[in-house]
């Protein structure tokens, strides 16, 4: 398996902040964030699967231009994949004809340009061998993460999520974990709103790295743009090891 990282930032501004999106191999997104804007036309109409993690905004503000852009090129539907509730406020406030069109019924019910499909913790979805396993999230609106498992190895992307035991039980008991994509989106003089927004700093980090009882590559994703010096700062400062690294854009992790 191969995960490009096409954005990993919490927010704008610059051409190195775009929020998250990550392609695996070629068909494959793992939510839709700006960062979907660097994709040709060809590579967008060469994407079947979308996985969300939750709804807001920085995850999937580009579904809506995928499907716009590609629906009537492709011989099937793009599924995309999210919890319950999630799939609830993307038809909505999104996917609403008011905000935008229902690509799930055009052009029409029967053949539509997208499907939502309902998933839940703990579920898995094999994809031609690849496994994609459902983990916990914590955060203010219903949220997942997700293990992709190649069979050879793992590599878990927590979303957006605060402190979550819940979690940690789950990516414990995988034997071939490799890589860990974990958030951190307050530095540490903001770590009241990072508690009341239910994300990470860096000072939460380290509480929740001590949990992982598996060894992994890990990386920091979600920083505030202008906050990102700082926060690594602080987050090099952590007696954990081995040491978190920042992603970046275009990253490749093959798995």
């Amino acid at each position: 398996m191969r995960l490009r990282v096409l954005g990993c930032s919490g927010s704008i501004g610059g051409q190195n902040n775009r929020t998250t999106s990550f392609l695996l191999d070629q068909d494959v997104l793992i939510d839709a964030g700006t960062g979907v804007g660097e994709l040709s036309l060809a590579e967008l109409t060469s994407i079947d699967h979308i996985f969300i993690t939750h709804s807001h905004l920085d995850h999937v503000t580009s579904i809506a231009f995928i499907i716009d852009s590609v629906g009537g090129l492709r011989p099937k539907p793009v599924k995309v994949y999210a919890t319950g509730p999630t799939i609830a406020v993307l038809k909505r406030h999104l996917f609403n004809g008011d905000i935008w069109p229902d690509f799930s019924v055009i052009p029409s019910p029967e053949e539509p340009f997208m499907r939502f499909q309902e998933i839940a913790v703990g579920r898995v979805i094999t994809l031609g061998g690849r496994r994609i396993t459902v983990l916990p999230a914590r955060h203010t609106v219903p949220a997942v993460g997700y293990q992709l498992d190649s069979g050879r190895s793992s590599l878990v992307f927590t979303g957006d999520t605060g402190p979550n035991d819940a979690l940690w039980e789950a990516v414990n008991r995988i034997e071939n974990l490799k890589f860990l994509i974990i958030e951190t989106a307050f530095s540490d003089k903001d770590r009241s709103l990072a508690e009341l927004a239910l994300h990470l700093c860096p000072a939460l980090l380290g509480e929740e790295l001590a949990k992982l009882e598996r060894r992994a590559e890990v990386y920091i994703t979600h920083l505030k743009p202008g906050e990102v010096e700082l926060t690594m700062q602080e987050i090099e400062e952590l007696s954990v090891k081995p040491q978190p690294r920042l992603l970046r854009n275009n990253h490749v992790f093959e798995f």
